[in-house]
């Protein structure tokens, strides 16, 4: 299994990055992939994710209305566009993988704790 994020970069306050998960050795259908963010110092908390077999998507208040999850499952690939960034939003960024099936018995947002599989993550720094 592995997962391999791609993207990150620095960027201006009000800029946008697009971050992709390229996703490998597993049933894509069968997964949910989650979009996770560490900054220094604090702990990794999930930020979006979707459901690879129906399509549903889900956000974390914070990030509402500025990121958008989308998925392209002939490319076994996930992504997160990023809008409007600001510089809270600097951190690493993980993608993460978790099987549908318990998504939807757990809710959004999924404590780290319970993905099955992770990516070595991408930095996203904002500079104001």
């Amino acid at each position: 299994v592995q997962l391999v994020e791609s993207g990150g970069g620095l960027v201006q306050v009000g800029g946008s990055l697009r971050l992709s998960c390229e996703a490998s050795g597993f049933t894509f259908g069968g997964y949910a992939i989650g979009w996770f963010r560490q900054a220094p110092g604090k702990e990794r908390k999930g930020i979006s994710c979707i459901d690879n077999g129906d399509g549903s998507t889900y956000y974390t208040d914070s990030v509402k209305g500025r990121f958008t999850i989308s998925s392209d499952n002939a490319k076994n690939t996930v992504y997160l566009q990023m809008n409007n960034l600001k510089p809270e939003d600097t951190a690493v960024y993980y993608c993460a993988a978790l099987r549908n099936t318990i998504l939807t018995y757990l809710g959004w947002p999924v404590p780290s704790s319970g993905m099955d599989y992770w990516g070595k993550g991408t930095l996203v720094t904002v500079s104001s």
